[in-house]
């Protein structure tokens, strides 16, 4: 076994390998092979095949700098969708705070609510402002 291991080292050594969105392609092709079954498509069964040979592509590619680009691009691509959702669990946690931006510096500063008209101080640059909170 180990030299089937150090045979798939060697072979491996210069390509780029596996990454997340090989892996996000991989579960394309599964859930359309699964779709597949229950469909009896005469075109769907060519797109995993199709997904598979670019995976294998990627992974055995030799040219790191731009699957690593690709990937980057998805993770992106993915963070921004992902971030749509997990932007109503921060807000949440901030429910009993209004957020204000220095209009000198810029920085932002929490300010709890309910507090009617208040001077707020800013940490950074120590310019006072009015505001309601």
């Amino acid at each position: 076994m180990s030299r089937f291991r150090d045979g798939m080292n060697s072979f491996m050594a210069g390509r780029y390998g596996n990454d997340n969105l090989n892996r996000f392609m991989l579960y394309v092709c599964i859930a359309l092979l699964v779709v597949d079954i229950f469909v009896r498509s005469s075109f769907l069964y060519l797109i995993p095949i199709v997904l598979l040979c670019i995976i294998y592509f990627r992974m055995l590619s030799r040219n790191v700098e731009a699957r690593y680009a690709e990937n980057e691009r998805y993770l992106r691509v993915r963070d921004g969708f992902l971030g749509i959702f997990r932007r109503g669990g921060r807000g949440q946690a901030q429910a009993g705070y209004r957020i204000y931006v220095c209009p000198k510096c810029r920085q932002k500063i929490r300010i709890p609510k309910g507090k009617g008209r208040i001077k707020i101080r800013c940490p950074r640059c120590g310019h006072e402002f009015i505001k309601r909170s």
